[in-house]
């Protein structure tokens, strides 16, 4: 039986939020709460709004409603919630809260924007009254295309406050994964900035955003922020508006209501890859992204009001919108790292956490690996007391980067809470709790709420072997489908188990009831925490005309997890080798973070018997 790396004492376990929780449920530990919770999911729920204080300007009537079926569930139904004024108009409003820190934005030269709660709610208002006054109707999507900057966080309360779409787009893509966004989600309106810096270079960002745009009619505005250093292209008449500019056209008291958005109403469009080749728009809505976010940050990863909570992530990944909200939702400060977490010299990380008091510190798996071959040395320069709880999620673990995490970085006395869920599921299906014990790379247990399960491929529960993750009961924060494709729907997540949710992730549950992960079973790869579809890829390669069909793998990356390996049969065997060609293709296409580690020319590809590709095994 392996030994646990963290053990609570009791005074600790006793400040939690989640010991709070527990009284108030009437359970006298973790693993009671958890089963109280699945058996009673509407009650529990139910609590966690009056806990954590959450506010409907209009009540529920209704927790929740099946009446379509699991796969359709409606949570608080008939309530009015718009999640900006659920996550800032109301510390605004809060003599208390109203000029403490809400936000804290660093750039990679250690520049530093900071906003009070105040300040960014009226920052939102003016970006809220030009969207209006700019034609914006309630419904409209707006994509924000932007690296880790305040202005990315503004954007995205702004079209929640507006009653708006809000599409985050990973600052890395390249034209071809941006254009396929826009044009699903038929976006009006972009913004976005000039650039970002890394390692002390400019990321010019317009350049494949104005491909993209040659292919995507439905855009009208595109809003760009200046950055200092980086030069800003003339903009195309009529269509593109600096930031100033743009804020120009509104006055700011015409931003201060919030649109009436019911709970159900859509707020984000979250897109994630997929086994084939177009990505998926997850669907999250106003009231269920608010209350599983802050149930997830505040009793899980314990954030409080007056926390400074950050995330090394991007605001197009779900890591930044789960940070943001989990944030202020609660009361806390979100803090942003824009550019290299490793640059100017490994100690970034650790500095900023120092700098800005930061509690709650999230980070990768794959970025502790890299950073644990520089040295302890730039971990131990650092003064690291505030933290009280490092978070992990994207993909499993190996033991030994997960110890120096716990023993060099935490120094025996920090939970690391490794979570775990997905775009589509709006938070998470499995976490540890900060009041019990942990083993190395464990995800502890079921997330509150959450009616998880291991199955084999009969649909049985498993336990001591490797299965299936799903999920038996619906949730709060579960996507309401995918954007204009209820069939890509039901066959991703529906279709495997009837009536029972299939993630696409290799889970195992020990002998002690903790849980752990072993990647994805439906052929996704995990790139440093970013999933990539296979198709994706292929779609890339099988498009030049030297190639007559593709295979894309993940496999094992000391630093990001799993690495992208291309493999290619020629459509003349005799004709030359361009997988050189094909790696450049790619990074084009989908950006270089997705640029394939090996790209191999090969007389064959390995097929099922019913003539698909056959990619990978089943683990262990």
């Amino acid at each position: 039986m392996e030994e646990n790396v963290w053990t609570p004492d009791q005074v600790t376990a006793e400040t939690t939020n989640v010991s709070r929780l527990m009284s108030k449920a009437g359970c006298s530990d973790i693993n009671q709460l958890r089963e109280w919770s699945v058996a009673n999911i509407p009650e529990f729920w139910d609590l966690v709004v009056d806990d954590l204080d959450i506010r409907f300007s209009k009540p529920y009537s209704v927790t929740l409603d099946q009446s379509d079926g699991i796969e359709w569930a409606r949570w608080f139904e008939d309530g009015q919630i718009n999640l900006a004024s659920a996550c800032v108009d109301r510390w605004r409003d809060d003599p208390e809260r109203a000029d403490t820190t809400a936000l804290i934005a660093e750039a990679e030269d250690g520049s530093v924007v900071e906003l009070t709660f105040a300040q960014l709610a009226e920052e939102v208002d003016r970006l809220t009254a030009a969207l209006r006054a700019d034609g914006f109707k309630p419904g409209d999507s707006v994509a924000v295309f932007m690296p880790m900057v305040a202005e990315a966080v503004i954007s995205a309360y702004a079209i929640a406050k507006a009653g708006g779409l809000y599409l985050p787009i990973f600052s890395g893509f390249a034209s071809g994964a941006i254009a396929s966004r826009l044009q699903d989600a038929d976006v009006t309106t972009v913004l976005t900035a000039s650039g970002s810096w890394r390692k002390g270079k400019p990321i010019h960002l317009l350049p494949a955003l104005d491909e993209a745009l040659e292919s995507c009619p439905s855009v009208r505005r595109v809003v760009v922020l200046p950055r200092e250093g980086i030069e800003t292209p003339s903009l195309n008449e009529g269509q593109g508006m600096s930031w100033a500019d743009f804020l120009e056209l509104g006055d700011e008291t015409d931003g201060r209501t919030a649109h009436p958005t019911g709970a159900e109403d859509p707020w984000m469009l979250a897109y994630t890859s997929g086994t084939t080749g177009k990505p998926k728009g997850a669907v999250h809505v106003h009231g269920g992204f608010t209350v599983k976010i802050a149930s997830e940050a505040a009793y899980a990863l314990d954030v409080r009001p007056g926390d400074r909570f950050q995330w090394i992530t991007d605001m197009g990944w779900i890591m930044g919108p789960l940070t943001m909200v989990g944030s202020h939702a609660l009361g806390a400060a979100m803090v942003m790292l824009e550019g290299s977490p490793d640059f100017p010299t490994p100690a970034r990380v650790w500095e900023t956490a120092e700098r800005h008091s930061v509690a709650i510190l999230g980070i990768s798996p794959t970025l502790i690996r890299a950073l644990k071959v520089k040295g302890d040395e730039w971990v131990r320069g650092s003064d690291l007391s505030a933290l009280r709880c490092l978070g992990s999620t994207g993909e499993p673990w190996n033991p030994e980067p997960y110890r120096w995490l716990s023993d060099t970085v935490g120094n025996g006395r920090l939970p690391i809470i490794n979570i775990s869920g997905g775009t589509e599921v709006g938070a998470c299906f499995l976490a540890p709790y900060p009041v019990e014990p942990l083993k190395a790379c464990s995800l502890g247990g079921s997330c509150l709420g959450m009616d998880v399960d291991v199955f084999d491929p009969e649909g049985n529960p498993l336990r001591g072997h490797v299965g299936e993750l799903v999920c038996k009961s619906p949730w709060p924060g579960m996507t309401r489908g995918v954007w204009g494709d209820k069939t890509r729907y039901l066959e991703s997540y529906w279709s495997t188990y009837p009536g029972i949710w299939r993630h696409g992730d290799w889970a195992m549950i020990d002998e002690d009831g903790q849980w752990f992960l072993y990647g994805r079973s439906d052929e996704a790869i995990n790139v440093a925490g970013k999933r990539l579809g296979p198709a994706e890829v292929e779609s890339v390669l099988v498009a030049d005309p030297a190639v007559a069909e593709a295979a894309t793998v993940g496999v094992p990356h000391e630093t990001k997890g799993e690495a992208v390996w291309c493999f290619w049969v020629p459509v003349d065997p005799d004709g030359d080798d361009v997988s050189e060609r094909l790696k450049d293709a790619v990074a084009a296409e989908l950006g270089r973070p997705f640029a394939p580690s090996r790209v191999v020319r090969v007389p064959a590809l390995p097929k099922t018997r019913s003539a698909k590709i056959l990619r990978r095994r089943r683990p262990g």
